[in-house]
């Protein structure tokens, strides 16, 4: 029988609590450490769809990379979605863990994982986080990394939208579509705060999520007057967070070879379609 509490000490060496951020809101939010867990749910964010999921499923462990209490709440009533979602998840007996930062610093975390699907090589020779953990420099949030051969902006944002999960928003680009793209910098999830970074400013391109207007629009304007600075490949965050989900799934069935772990493939994207017609 797998606890609760063993897959606790499982998901803590794959990804230390040492190594979230301080703002974080990681690890278990609701279960009983001694409970028995014989099916384990991995989704990006915890969602109606994916607890629909993983009550339906009959699972005992809904990980997610996404917090649902990551900022303050004073009630979890059941007429807020939060309170909603977590008294549904209790009354079916199944638990709510996540790794969030924690997971994106480590090299088989969000981040390394888009960097294997885009070849670029592992190893911290290769790869260079933007902000190293102290007591692990080859870790930390954010890489920088050159691709095996030299290409197009155009052809490395198509090969991205082809490694992603489609999404209604796709895949928007700023630069020209014919730059030579080989050293690519990369944030999975929210990454605006990193564009005045040296890494990422020295790269060809930074790939990330949840780029705003204004924040784009000056990194562009201040590459463009410099002659030099990358161009911007933006994605939808629940599609750049999920291809980990995966191998997070295979070091869980490795570590207890009796459960069942299975990755939820629901979009949870939030939005469902674009108009893109010009009148």
């Amino acid at each position: 029988m797998t606890t609760l509490r063993a897959l606790q000490t499982t998901i803590e060496a794959l990804y230390p609590a040492r190594g979230a951020e301080s703002w974080d809101a990681i690890g278990t939010v609701s279960g009983d450490p001694e409970a028995a867990v014989g099916k384990v749910l991995l989704a990006v964010d915890p969602v109606a769809a994916t607890v629909d999921e993983a009550i339906g499923w009959g699972a005992d462990l809904l990980f997610t990379h996404h917090p649902l209490l990551l900022r303050g709440v004073t009630s979890v009533a059941e007429d807020r979605y939060k309170g909603a979602l977590l008294a549904r998840l209790i009354r079916a007996g199944c638990a709510l863990h996540t790794a969030h930062t924690n997971a994106d610093v480590v090299e088989s975390g969000p981040t390394g994982t888009i960097f294997d699907r885009l070849g670029i090589p592992a190893g911290p020779e290769h790869r260079t986080p933007f902000e190293p953990l102290p007591d692990a420099p080859e870790r930390g949030l954010g890489l920088v990394g050159d691709l095996p051969a030299p290409t197009t902006l155009r052809e490395f944002a198509e090969r991205v939208a082809s490694i992603l999960p489609p999404t209604a928003g796709g895949v928007r680009v700023a630069g020209d579509p014919e730059q030579e793209v080989r050293r690519v910098a990369c944030c999975s999830g929210a990454g605006d705060s990193f564009l005045s970074h040296p890494l990422v400013r020295s790269a060809d391109v930074y790939l990330t999520s949840d780029l705003r207007h204004h924040p784009a629009s000056e990194a562009r304007e201040q590459a463009l007057l410099e002659g030099g600075g990358p161009a911007l490949v933006d994605t939808a965050h629940a599609a750049g967070e999920h291809l980990w989900l995966e191998g997070a799934a295979e070091r869980i069935r490795s570590a207890h070879p009796g459960l069942e772990v299975r990755v939820s493939n629901a979009n949870t994207d939030p939005w469902t379609f674009l108009v893109t017609e010009q009148r």
